[in-house]
């Protein structure tokens, strides 16, 4: 049997100096203030600062509510926009130490595409967790297929269990979580689609 691994405590200096460099753009693109920064996302303007100074290690309950505020898919403040001048190849192994503080791993095998409207993500969930994610933009259609062990996803204000192999598509723009009720971690898919009115503004 492998033994079982736990994700690492801190994130590593690229990803916070690219989460930093993100947050810094995003900010100036939009004029605002870390103030104005902290209304529109629920965070706080300490958090905010800590993390433009590459000096704390966000939750992905954190950047999530971050990507909301900015409109900006969350994949933008883990990994380059995808560039299409040749194949790309992915490994999620190698990318589930994003972000590396939160009991969900996230693996960005594909960052949000402007030419397609999606990305997609791969998803750890620790035993007993339970994420409850804030209401997307406005027509944002999210697809989970577990891939391995069982999950839950609330749509609709009801928990509907997903078993390796199932799937689910939900209208995102409203509230919706994620919890692995089991003692072992439970993997998915995560495609988030954005259409129409839907596209981040100043995505890359």
């Amino acid at each position: 049997m492998s033994k079982k691994q736990n994700p690492p405590s801190t994130a590593t200096p690229a990803l916070a100096a690219h989460l930093a460099e993100t947050l810094r753009r995003l900010r100036a693109e939009r004029g605002w203030s870390l103030n104005r920064a902290a209304a529109e996302t629920g965070v706080s303007k300490a958090m905010l600062g800590q993390i433009e100074r590459a000096e704390s290690s966000p939750t992905v309950a954190t950047l999530w509510r971050i990507a909301s505020g900015f409109h900006t898919p969350l994949s933008a403040f883990i990994e380059p926009p995808v560039r299409h001048e040749k194949p790309a190849f992915r490994s999620a192994a190698a990318l589930r130490d994003r972000p590396a503080s939160d009991p969900m791993w996230v693996a960005p095998l594909f960052p949000y595409d402007s030419q397609l409207g999606f990305e997609l993500l791969e998803l750890t969930l620790a035993p007993r967790y339970e994420r409850h994610s804030e209401p997307h933009l406005p027509g944002v259609i999210e697809h989970v297929i577990v891939v391995r062990g069982t999950m839950e996803v609330l749509v609709d204000g009801s928990w509907h269990a997903l078993s390796e192999g199932e799937a689910v598509r939900f209208p995102a723009d409203r509230p919706h979580g994620y919890r692995n009720p089991g003692e072992a971690p439970a993997v998915c898919h995560n495609l988030i689609c954005y259409t129409g009115t839907a596209a981040p503004i100043g995505a890359e």
